[in-house]
């Protein structure tokens, strides 16, 4: 496969022709709105037609043509200065159609950039993965080819950079400019471009680091914008987004002409194996490290062989020991048992070789983690578990997400419970009780039905596994959708019963995640008349060991 040629494009006043009126249309409309283009959709019916699409149209925000798609739209549609023709065509609807394949054809002829969903070979370009920061802006793609994996592999590369870069990427390129104006000015450098202007520049040539001697008048004149190069060069990312108007200032007043680098050595790990068979099951909390147990972090550095859930986050795995053997569990829709019996299979074998074996769960082992039955099955076999607690998501991702889940007056009690029963059915859902509050997890996959049964309107009343007739639950009990609790891309949707089940197909799926239900999701925090909104991120618990005045390690302040 050749790689495609890769572009940040401007689109601003383009004629965007979308087809089709599904969710996907909506949010091709709303790319193109958010890049400066004009959104024209295309489609006959309007029975189907998705919520927020329609909303754009009736705000004016998106152009509506109803009608069958013609080939002279391409060449009609859009701006004058291009004879009308439009700038790009999205095709929404399925790619297995003729007119999918036509409208392809037509557009290739014209030269006119054509994407249609779920159909590489149809498309002449796809869309990135994108994150933006100002003039920062990452793009992700897997050429189509990738399942959704753009999106996560943007998510892990966008949390690995420093909060606010992109106004210090301003701050730079404020200096970097002032610095190349200064000198050419004072040094007559004339028309001379500075090395690296573009973003797809070349790597650092070979004499980046040359030592530049006053004889050499050329590199002389150059030298305060190649201490430039060098600074975005070196210094770590967490300094350059830290950097102020004051530092610029500073920094042109009183340069260095090198700069140094500091080297980080990496010790190996050692594995010890201990004489003696040791199972341990612990729970990793609700996905940032720093809210692992002593005990677990231990557990992780000295086990022989760990076996995971395949939702335990990638930087608790990062703080297992290179040579550490890992085992992630196989599980998906309709092959949990499986998994389940083939991963304690394996730890009952590393057992009998005289390892130990750690048990690594997501939050917390007895919470609807099956802790209690991998307890009983080990010790069945002879090897009785050591258990370790883990913080559990389920009173931890509403702390994060400033839902307190009691609170005076309004709630007085927490219920949490599953949204899958044995075998994957249905539970029954819990009576309403106005002063309560309702954890639910493991539900967000069969949201729609949950909400349906608890407002008292389910279909499904045949597939529950006890019968109810309790009231139903008004549609205005507040609710939160709290996703990837504790990690870099934690994600809140506030809203009420009514709109969630809108607002989870909107917005996406972002496991694992949980529902919160009750008037606690409003006591910090209310929906401000909307029918919902989201919040982004998590501030990380980097620093909170950090006296006033004084440096602390974090184990003298444990060991106080």
């Amino acid at each position: 496969m050749v790689a495609p040629l890769l572009t940040a494009h401007d689109a601003t006043d383009h004629v965007h022709l979308i087809i089709g009126s599904n969710s996907l249309a909506n949010a091709r409309c709303s790319k193109s709105l958010e890049v400066g283009a004009k959104a024209v959709v295309l489609t006959r019916d309007d029975g189907m037609m998705h919520y927020s699409l329609s909303q754009k149209i009736e705000d004016g925000k998106v152009r509506w043509m109803k009608k069958d798609f013609h080939e002279d739209d391409l060449q009609t549609l859009g701006r004058e200065e291009v004879d009308r023709i439009v700038d790009a065509v999205f095709i929404t609807n399925s790619a297995k159609s003729t007119l999918s394949s036509q409208i392809s054809a037509l557009c290739r002829r014209l030269r006119v950039p054509v994407n249609v969903v779920d159909s590489p070979n149809l498309s002449s370009f796809t869309l990135l993965s994108t994150h933006s920061d100002g003039p920062l802006q990452i793009g992700i793609t897997t050429s189509g080819r990738g399942c959704k994996l753009a999106s996560r592999i943007r998510r892990e590369i966008v949390s690995t950079l420093p909060a606010n870069f992109g106004p210090a990427i301003d701050r730079l390129g404020t200096m970097r400019r002032r610095v190349w104006e200064e000198d050419r000015k004072a040094q007559d450098l004339g028309d001379l471009v500075a090395d690296g202007s573009d973003d797809d520049a070349p790597a650092q040539k070979a004499t980046f680091n040359q030592l530049v001697k006053e004889s050499d008048h050329n590199a002389a004149k150059t030298r305060r914008i190649r201490w430039m190069s060098q600074i975005c060069e070196y210094w770590p990312l967490k300094k350059l987004a830290s950097i102020t108007d004051q530092d610029i200032e500073f920094l042109l007043q009183s340069y260095k002409a090198h700069a140094g680098l500091d080297s980080l050595a990496n010790g190996d790990e050692t594995i010890s194996i201990p004489s003696k068979p040791k199972v341990i099951l612990a729970g990793s909390g609700p996905g940032s490290p720093q809210l692992l147990t002593i005990a677990t972090r231990d557990a992780i550095s000295s086990a022989s062989v760990i076996l995971a859930d395949k939702l335990v986050p990638a930087p608790v795995l990062d703080l297992i020991p290179r040579r550490t053997p890992v085992h992630i569990a196989r599980k998906f829709p309709g092959n949990a048992d499986a998994a389940q019996k083939e991963l304690l299979e394996m730890g009952l074998e590393a057992l009998k070789q005289g390892m130990t074996v750690l048990r690594l769960k997501q939050g917390d082992p007895y919470v609807y983690g099956r802790g209690g039955e991998e307890y009983a099955f080990f010790k069945d076999h002879g090897y009785e578990p050591i258990v370790l607690p883990g913080i559990t998501s389920a009173l931890s991702a509403p702390l994060f997400a400033a839902i307190p889940p009691t609170h005076r007056s309004v709630s007085d009690q927490v219920l949490i419970c599953t949204g899958t029963g044995r075998k994957g059915a249905a539970p029954a859902p819990p009576s309403y009780i106005k002063t309560q509050t309702v954890i639910f997890l493991m539900a967000l996959h069969r949201l729609a039905s949950l909400v349906e049964s608890l407002a008292g309107n389910s279909k499904l009343s045949s597939s529950l596994e006890t019968e109810f007739s309790d009231p139903p639950w008004p549609l205005t009990t507040p609710c939160a959708v709290l996703e990837r609790a504790s990690c870099p891309d934690q994600r809140v949707i506030r809203t009420t019963l009514e709109h969630v089940v809108q607002a989870v197909e909107d917005e996406g799926s972002r496991p694992p995640g949980l529902l919160v239900m009750g008037y606690a999701c409003e006591v910090l925090k209310d929906t401000k008349g909307q029918k919902w909104f989201v919040e982004e991120g998590f501030a990380p618990l980097d620093g909170i060991f950090e006296m006033p005045g004084k440096s602390i390690s974090k184990g003298q302040l444990m060991s106080k």
